[in-house]
């Protein structure tokens, strides 16, 4: 004899505690708003990350070595060193570059 319920649907039985509940669906769609937009960066160009490296700003920016250093020494683009390696915070170099000053500095260079 066929159990009416399976012949009904094929799908188990949902039990209370396997419920999405609305916050569930509220931080799945966070995740998923955040998980799109590092794509969107990644496909774009920028890189995933905040911190960069020297050699990731020089191809952002078209930069040569010589060319940061001197941006470094006069205190015009923000870095930090650690453990002998220079990062350069993304926000910090994109907010300095849509606020002109980069390249007013770079045409008295």
């Amino acid at each position: 004899m066929v159990n009416n319920n399976e012949t009904q649907n094929d799908f188990p039985k949902v039990r209370r505690d396997q419920l999405i509940t609305v916050q569930d669906l509220i931080d799945f769609k966070q995740l998923l708003i955040v998980d799109i937009k590092k794509l969107l960066k990644e496909h774009t160009g920028h890189p995933g990350h905040q911190w960069l490296k020297a050699f990731e700003i020089k191809k952002m920016l078209r930069l040569s070595e010589s060319k940061l250093q001197y941006l470094r020494d006069k205190g015009l683009i923000p870095f930090k060193k650690l453990g002998g390696i220079t990062y350069y915070n993304l926000e910090e170099i994109e907010a300095l570059m849509n606020s002109g000053k980069l390249n007013d500095q770079m045409k008295m260079v």
